[in-house]
Parts: C-alpha cells; structure tokens; sequence
C-alpha cells in the first residue's frame, strides 16, 4: 500500500493541501478546540485544524476527557479570564440577541465531534460542565457537500466560528475586517470543491470502464 505524504499544517495529504488559501487571523477572543480523537483520523474533511490554523489565538486538544488535562485547567483556572463553551441549551447566551458581559479575557471552548460524541465529552470532562454556554441562531446552510448534516441547520466547526467571530464583531468584542471574515472559509470551500472533483472523475473513470 502506497502512503501519501502528509502536510503537518493542515493535516491533509500534500497533494490536496490547502494552507495556501488559510489565512490566520488574530482575535481578542481566545479559542480552545477541543476536538474528538475519531474527527483528528479524518483527514480528508475535518475542518478543526482549518480552524486552528486560522486563528492565532486559539489551540487545540485531542481527547475525550479533559478533567485532568493540566493546560486546559491552567487556562480554566486563570482568574483573568473568562471560560465559555460554544454549546446550544435554554440557559445560553445566545449572540444574536445579547452580547457576552465581561471585562476578563474571553476564552471560547468549541467542541469538534459529531453531537453524539460532543454531549459524551462534556458529560466525562468534568471541568467543562459548569461553564457557561453561548450559542447562536443560523438561518445559513451548511456548504460542507461531502458530508450529511444531521440537520439543514448544522454547521462544520470552521463555519460556526466564522459565524461566531461575525456575531463577536457586531457586539464590539471583535475588530475583525469584513474581507478577512469572508476568506475564513476559503480553505473549507477548496477542499470540499476539490473532493467534489475527485468523486466526479471518480464517476466519468467508472462511466468509460463500462
């Protein structure tokens, strides 16, 4: 079997790397991904190293349960800041109706997992319960064509924070230019337009074979 050769930025094999088009951009906002251990084996459209990649204030955790990991409860335990994780429920803040109230640094925690995997982190991570959740209504539908949504409403993890980073500008929290919002995506709609060629060359290969 014949190993591709892989791009250590995006984690995705050199021959369809698309750090060319990522563009990092820096946030007042600190973000954390945590992100499932199934979603870093998939590296052909996990869209959390994107996401990581393109923020320069943020970093990122492999894992399940992050009770005991030493950095994330450094960060957690910094009295300058102020711990949030991006999950939806009755009591959250929800960002296109209010703004976060503080005066501390913002740290944001966003889950990259599928929902089922996500509700099973926050459940074991015992140092995650607690925080305060923030959320956000989208009327957008996803754009990620070579992967089923479990509902028209469901965003991939690069599309919920350029959601949120948009809904941060609007509240003041953010100074993000409106040109740099708009390329955040970009590597996201490359790949996905990439793997949308391979499976119709894919198709024309099989459609001459017969």
């Amino acid at each position: 079997m014949i190993q591709r050769d892989t791009c250590y930025t995006c984690y995705r094999p050199k021959t369809s790397c698309m750090c060319k088009y990522i563009k990092p951009i820096d946030t007042n906002t600190k973000f954390i991904i945590l992100m499932h251990p199934k979603e870093y084996r998939k590296t052909k459209n996990g869209t959390g190293h994107f996401t990581n990649k393109s923020l320069t204030n943020s970093e990122i955790f492999i894992g399940i349960n992050f009770t005991n990991n030493d950095k994330i409860n450094e960060i957690l335990n910094n009295k300058e800041n102020e711990c949030f994780i991006l999950y939806p429920g009755n009591d959250s803040i929800k960002l296109n109706q209010e703004s976060i109230q503080t005066k501390k640094n913002i740290v944001l925690f966003i889950i990259d997992s599928t929902w089922a995997c996500s509700k099973k982190m926050i459940r074991e991570s015992k140092n995650l319960k607690n925080l305060r959740k923030v959320s956000f209504q989208s009327t957008r539908t996803s754009e990620f064509k070579i992967k089923e949504q479990p509902a028209s409403y469901c965003l991939s993890t690069i599309e919920s924070t350029q959601y949120i980073l948009e809904l941060l500008n609007k509240h003041n929290l953010e100074n993000i230019p409106k040109n740099s919002l708009t390329e955040f995506t970009k590597p996201f709609k490359k790949m996905v337009d990439f793997q949308l060629d391979c499976l119709d060359k894919s198709k024309n290969i099989r459609y001459k074979e017969y």
